[in-house]
């Protein structure tokens, strides 16, 4: 992954992902070596394989569906916040199949292929995530 400082105030940053990073780590990693402690992000793409999950609220779960092909990613948005801290990547997924249907969900993880397209602005707060005793 590569990543470019685009603007200053707010820092808004360019991440570019190569064929086979992983997403979700490469948003930590990203977010830890940067200190971004509250942020938002959209990105556009194609991924070759995907976890995405579905809140269940019965069990105070996720069931978790791994998809194994290539897809177009439609729409990529999520936040970036503290949990114990540590960054916490929170995102949801639209992804676009060959035969034009659409899949999408809370993003678990996901490996890049050819490239993820990312801009990542900084927030002004700081945001802390807490727990929620009904989920």
């Amino acid at each position: 992954m590569k990543s470019h400082l685009i603007n200053d105030r707010p820092k808004t940053y360019a991440l570019i992902f190569d064929a086979g990073d992983e997403v979700m780590e490469g948003l930590v990693r990203f977010a830890k070596e940067h200190r971004i402690s509250a942020s938002q992000f959209s990105g556009i793409g194609a991924f070759e394989e995907v976890t995405v999950a579905f809140f269940v609220p019965a069990k105070k779960d996720y069931n978790k569906i791994v998809i194994r092909e290539q897809m177009e990613v439609l729409s990529l948005l999520g936040d970036v916040s503290v949990e114990e801290g540590e960054p916490k990547i929170h995102a949801h997924v639209v992804l676009g199949k060959s035969d034009a249907s659409a899949h999408g969900g809370h993003l678990v993880s996901a490996r890049v292929n050819p490239t993820l397209e990312l801009i990542l602005t900084e927030s002004p707060a700081h945001l802390r995530r807490k727990d929620d005793s009904r989920s």
